[in-house]
């Protein structure tokens, strides 16, 4: 008896058993799987096995609507959703190693429809009902990408964000230069140039969103490109997809276009110009800090773990970490533009062109990822130091302010702190207040302006713990500033 039931199932396990690749029956022979070179050259398995998650949600949402417009019956549902579910949990476990990772099947679709038909049998033949894996792909991939949002948002820009705050509510109120064409211009406070790096990966975040009004269309159940002829129920796809995967729920009605919605790539480039931003804004941050460490400037310090030393010279600290995250960035924008290019040439429909997208998506995805997790690593275990103010002339703006405040015109004021500033240079001064009052009032009246335009106040205008002080204006990267944008980081990180 147990002999004749063993016997059963292998019969059973044959039949159900893929014969090669299920979509190329119309060939004579293999067909690709001949050719060792032509096997690997057509695969994407090596690096789109990511998107397991997706494919088994995607499929579970497209048997439910099979079910309902009566495409399938209520037991073959129940094994498809068990078998789905439980190569998936295969698949957690085991990773790599799951046996049903095979390169003849070419991607993570096929590999898992195998899996579920060597499982189950029969009914996992039906899955494919009026789908393609063109529709199931761009189903797949925007999903994928929608996750990959909500991380890069939610835990790693939040991270460093928080990171940036942290160090501003601790640090803020050291005095440094602020620089315009990389020359000391104006004094801020610490604080305000960490929020203002804060602020541009918020924006950065929010870039992740930007384009979601238009981009969450379901593909499923456009098929190849034309539909089908089948009764399928795209809207009820939506209603189940939302079911599947839970909050957030990604798609709110099925693309209006059939031809368009399998042809798209547009999300997967909205995404990745996205990453290349914060790549862009990742790369400018680390090269201010790479020059923060040199010892001619000496304004911070980072830790250890984040520097390497050098091979021949001992006393080497290199900032080897914010160097790759800055040449990491050309590497992001290679792979827009890469996107970019795959798409240029296409023709509207489905072209194979586009199983390269994946390639250029979790690339970008991933390094940004990590330089995100290390830019946070980096600015948590930095120390800055107080600068020396002197150098610079950089309350001249003050000075000019002040006399603004006293009736003179901006123009006139900025000639005569300019001739100020010519004097001081002649003299061998480093700081405008080093001038006597008399100095400051004769180069008004030569001016024009008058000779009595400056009080002894003026010196309350000069040196930069002063300037930093009188900044006023809504955003100022000054005291008042600084205080008014950590209240609200604060909130907005709670």
């Amino acid at each position: 008896m147990g002999k004749r039931a063993t016997g059963k199932k292998t019969s059973r396990n044959k039949s159900s058993r893929l014969v090669g690749k299920p979509w190329e029956t119309a060939k004579s022979g293999k067909g690709s799987a001949t050719d060792p070179l032509a096997a690997r050259f057509v695969e994407s398995l090596s690096y789109d096995r990511r998107l397991y998650k997706h494919d088994i949600a995607g499929s579970i949402a497209h048997a439910r609507m099979l079910r309902k417009v009566g495409l399938i019956k209520a037991v073959e549902l129940t094994k498809i959703e068990r078998g789905l579910r439980a190569i998936e949990k295969e698949i957690d476990q085991q990773d790599a190693d799951w046996s049903g990772w095979k390169v003849e099947m070419e991607d993570v679709h096929m590999c898992i429809e195998a899996a579920l038909i060597e499982k189950i049998g029969e009914p996992g033949k039906k899955l494919h009902t009026g789908r393609s894996r063109n529709d199931q792909v761009a189903l797949d991939l925007k999903l994928w990408i929608g996750d990959a949002e909500d991380r890069l948002a939610h835990e790693y820009l939040q991270g460093l964000i928080k990171a940036f705050v942290e160090l501003a509510n601790r640090d803020g109120l050291i005095v440094l230069p602020g620089y315009t064409h990389l020359q000391r211009a104006q004094p801020i406070t610490l604080g305000a140039e960490l929020l203002a790096w804060a602020q541009s990966f918020f924006i950065a975040k929010d870039r992740f969103g930007m384009f979601d009004s238009c981009q969450w269309l379901s593909p499923l159940g456009s098929g190849a490109i034309a539909g089908s002829a089948l009764p399928l129920d795209r809207t009820a796809s939506v209603e189940l997809l939302g079911q599947v995967t839970g909050p957030p729920v990604r798609f709110c009605e099925p693309s209006e276009n059939s031809i368009e919605s399998t042809a798209s790539r547009d999300k997967a480039i909205d995404f990745v110009y996205g990453l290349a931003m914060t790549a862009m804004w990742l790369s400018r941050w680390a090269e201010q800090w790479i020059i923060y460490m040199t010892s001619e400037f000496g304004f911070i310090k980072i830790g250890d773990a984040y520097t390497t030393g050098s091979s021949m010279m001992p006393q080497k600290r290199n900032p080897d970490m914010l160097e790759l995250i800055r040449g990491r960035c050309g590497g992001v924008y290679g792979h827009l533009v890469a996107l970019l290019t795959i798409c240029k040439g296409l023709t509207i429909g489905y072209n194979r062109d586009l199983q390269e997208d994946k390639r250029h998506v979790f690339a970008a995805y991933d390094t940004v990822k990590d330089s995100l997790e290390m830019a946070a690593k980096i600015v948590l275990s930095t120390k800055f130091t107080q600068p020396d103010m002197t150098r610079g002339f950089m309350d001249a703006t003050s000075l000019a302010e002040y006399l603004v405040t006293r009736g003179v015109a901006f123009r006139t004021a900025h000639q005569i702190v300019g001739s100020l500033v010519h004097q001081c240079e002649r003299r061998g001064f480093e700081q405008l207040s080093q001038l006597e009052l008399a100095d400051l009032n004769t180069a008004c009246d030569a001016a024009g302006a008058g000779s009595d335009r400056c009080g002894k106040d003026v010196y309350d205008w000069l040196g930069a713990e002063n300037v930093v002080k009188r900044y006023c204006t809504a955003g100022n990267a000054g005291l008042s500033g600084l205080r008014e944008q950590l209240k609200v980081w604060k909130q907005r990180l709670k």
